[in-house]
């Protein structure tokens, strides 16, 4: 039942979100497409509940700057002046509501990272993926990317712990807030957040 609600509460919320960010999204794409050229989108396959694969959707904040050798820049390099502005307020995340309208995601819930890292989780840390992946959580309002893996994770298996659509409502709020302060966005040194490369390094 709690499902069910959280299902019908996301769809809600998720279609009322679309309307009104509509003329808003329409401008950020040609603001995008004429800084940054073809594609407006970035897509990449992300793990879904229980692990389950599906393609996230996200405005496009990097250009496609390569080194000599054809290889991609690192994200720091490619990251237009753009791109910043949009990772800033989380503008790029709003073309996930189409991947919460559709079911894939939810409003709430564990960001959903790379496929590579399913791997490298603990037992307890994959538990992460027993509810579908959120455009914010619980682990972003309390640090956000600024956090280390360890505790990120953490925070996540607690989300999932105690989840409630009080707790949900909670996060938004607190979400709408970080994103005002423009607290956590990225980690020092760093565009968004360094690889999860294990256990060993996850601090």
């Amino acid at each position: 039942m709690s499902r069910f609600v959280k299902k019908c509460f996301d769809f809600l919320v998720a279609t009322l979100a679309l309307l009104l960010l509509a003329p808003l999204s329409g401008c950020l794409a040609i603001a995008i497409r004429l800084s940054m050229g073809s594609p407006v989108l970035f897509r990449q396959v992300r793990p879904g509940y229980q692990s389950k694969p599906f393609v996230l959707l996200k405005f496009r904040t990097m250009n496609s700057m390569c080194d000599t050798q054809g290889s991609l820049l690192a994200d720091e390099r490619r990251l237009t002046r753009l791109g910043r502005l949009l990772r800033r307020f989380s503008l790029d995340e709003i073309p996930q509501l189409w991947n919460v309208w559709k079911g894939e995601m939810s409003l709430v819930g564990p960001r959903p990272l790379l496929m590579e890292y399913l791997e490298r989780y603990t037992p307890e840390q994959a538990r992460r993926h027993d509810v579908k992946p959120g455009i914010t959580g619980w682990a972003q309002v309390n640090g956000r990317n600024a956090l280390s893996w360890e505790e990120r994770f953490r925070l996540d298996v607690w989300y999932v712990d105690h989840w409630s659509l009080a707790l949900d409502c909670r996060i938004i709020l607190m979400t709408i807030r970080k994103v005002l302060l423009r607290e956590g966005i990225s980690q020092r040194g760093h565009a968004t957040m360094p690889k999860f490369l294990g256990n060993n390094h996850a601090g």
